[in-house]
């Protein structure tokens, strides 16, 4: 029996027009996987720092690792030059600097009482003489840094504001661990205390704070 041309092409189009919707949504799945997919690679960075991120933040053990810095960062080997004020501090008790020099714009002092006419290269030999470092200075006057007074949750918010760090982002904060002037405070000169932990445990500490998180505490 012969089918008759008009039905036969009716029920071509028929199909068409049901399959058309599953095509469709059957394209719309492999174009939503594959984008998912995407989002996904190895060598997405974007994606892969938040994954990081999400897995390494711990406010717990990043609060816990600032109790450490925070000690260190008050004792007097730090927060002399970290005054709230324009005249440095001096002596394990934290007075001011007898000779009363200035910050100056640069942190070095101003006119002819400039920072380097006392603290040379080196540490002066002798009981409670100036100490000595390359690049002995105060933060500028353009951003303090001022930790004397400060609590934790403020001092912890101030060493992650560019605005107020010098501009550092975690990778700069992290080799300032290591900066000359900090580790200077490890080796302050004859008749000065060392701060309450050693270098390693500070750097330690400090590493575990930023990459924790940088929480700062409550108080």
């Amino acid at each position: 029996m012969k089918k008759n041309k008009k039905t036969e092409k009716k029920n071509i189009f028929s199909v068409q027009a049901a399959t058309a919707p599953v095509a469709a949504l059957l394209s719309m799945l492999i174009f939503i996987v594959a984008v998912g997919a995407s989002a996904f690679r190895k060598d997405d960075t974007p994606v892969k720092e938040i994954k990081l991120s999400m897995i390494n933040s711990d406010s717990v053990e990043s609060v816990k690792a600032f109790e450490t810095v925070y000690k260190v960062l008050m004792s007097p080997r730090c927060m002399n030059c970290h005054p709230a004020g324009d005249i440095p501090l001096q002596g394990d008790d934290s007075h001011l600097h007898a000779m009363a020099p200035k910050r100056g714009v640069d942190g070095k002092g101003v006119y002819a009482m400039k920072c380097s006419n006392c603290h040379q290269d080196t540490n002066t030999p002798g009981l409670h003489t100036p100490p000595g470092n390359p690049d002995w200075h105060l933060p500028p006057a353009a951003m303090k840094m001022v930790f004397q007074g400060k609590s934790a949750h403020e001092l912890a918010k101030q060493l992650v504001d560019k605005k107020q760090n010098g501009n550092k982002d975690t990778k700069k904060l992290i080799e300032h661990a290591d900066d000359g002037l900090v580790l200077a405070g490890w080796n302050p000169g004859e008749g000065r205390t060392l701060p309450p932990v050693s270098h390693a445990e500070f750097k330690k500490a400090w590493l575990t704070w930023i990459k924790k998180g940088a929480y700062a505490p409550k108080k």
